[in-house]
């Protein structure tokens, strides 16, 4: 929930000020500026206005406004459970497509090749892809549409460097004890995308990994700011964690298949029968049912060899 529909739910409830809502909960007055400062509700706050609503005899229908409203969170607590599993599958998948292209020992950041790694530096990078999706030039094509979905494939891009920076600070059961918690979140509408409010705080990604590289920021507490803001971007961009994990997959499957077949030599094609590699695996994750990073393989590998076929 955003700072200023928290404003309007607790008006709804006959609170004046936002300090009287929260001293009626128990609550600590003083959060109410970090709230305001990240525009972003705690979920138990939010659950508790939930519980609330449900309370005020003077709305109609309020039982089933309260249902309405809270079935969302209940199946998402449900979902919930299988996030540390999910989490646990993604790092390992992560980590064996680290040993793999880089070699072993890269976590202290050099490659099998003598090249350095720096996941910092791709995370700052993605970003800018990720903000070259939406149209943000003030003097060319300013009516243009957002691309939402490479706006969330290039979320999961950020999302496989800031694992492999996560791994390269601790290692897999740590890193999936620091991110469960933050799995549980509404992702808005993929049709109320804010795509200014999106830039913005995407933009933030970047200026935590300027503070780390610069020395302006820990490395380990740097770790926590990411990925709290990650998800946060996440959620404003309507991509829920359920899609990001299943995204993930594909994406991580293509990067195995891409250095499977020349990436780092440079003979590897990219765009496929007039389609970017990207977009063609997201088809194929839409179309399967049972999707698991062998099944993905599988559909790359005939579709790959059906474009060099006719290339010739």
């Amino acid at each position: 929930m955003l700072y200023s529909e928290f404003i309007e739910q607790i008006k709804d409830l006959g609170f004046s000020k936002v300090e009287d809502f929260v001293k009626y909960i128990g609550g600590n007055v003083e959060d109410i500026l970090i709230w305001q400062e990240q525009d972003d509700i705690p979920y138990t706050i939010s659950l508790i206005i939930h519980l609330l609503k449900g309370q005020v005899p003077s709305k109609e229908n309020s039982l089933d406004i309260l249902v309405e409203e809270c079935l969302p969170l209940a199946q998402l607590l449900e979902e919930s459970s299988s996030f540390p599993a999910k989490l646990e599958e993604m790092f390992l998948l992560q980590k064996k497509l680290n040993d793999e292209t880089n070699g072993p020992n890269w976590e202290l950041g050099v490659n099998k090749f003598d090249k350095e790694i720096n996941w910092l530096r791709c995370i700052h990078m993605e970003v800018a892809e990720l903000i070259e999706s939406a149209p943000w030039k003030h003097w060319k094509n300013i009516a243009s549409d957002p691309d939402l979905e490479n706006i969330h494939i290039e979320l999961v891009d950020i999302w496989h460097f800031l694992m492999s920076y996560i791994l390269q600070e601790t290692n897999v059961p740590k890193a999936v004890s620091l991110v469960n918690t933050h799995c549980i979140y509404e992702s808005v509408d993929t049709n109320n995308v804010d795509v200014k409010l999106l830039i913005k705080e995407a933009e933030k990604l970047s200026y935590i990994s300027l503070a780390i590289q610069t020395g302006n920021m820990p490395a380990f507490s740097g770790v926590e700011r990411f990925i709290e803001q990650f998800f946060r971007c996440c959620k404003i961009a309507g991509l829920s964690f359920t899609w990001l994990q299943k995204v993930y997959i594909g994406k991580n499957c293509l990067n195995k298949f891409r250095q499977d077949n020349g990436y780092k030599e440079g003979s590897y094609i990219k765009v496929w029968d007039g389609k970017e590699d990207n977009v063609v695996m997201m088809s194929i994750l839409e179309n399967l049912s049972d999707l698991t990073f062998d099944t993905v393989y599988e559909q790359l590998t005939i579709k790959y060899n059906k474009i060099k076929k006719d290339d010739k």
